[in-house]
């Protein structure tokens, strides 16, 4: 999970909340 999580920071730095926030979720769901 802490590697997911970080992924998905890394991805936050590049791209607007809306899409991060969506791409949070799918990792979520994922999980």
């Amino acid at each position: 999970m802490t590697h997911s999580t970080f992924t998905s920071e890394s991805v936050c730095a590049g791209h607007p909340d809306k899409i991060c926030d969506q791409i949070s979720d799918a990792i979520l769901d994922a999980a």
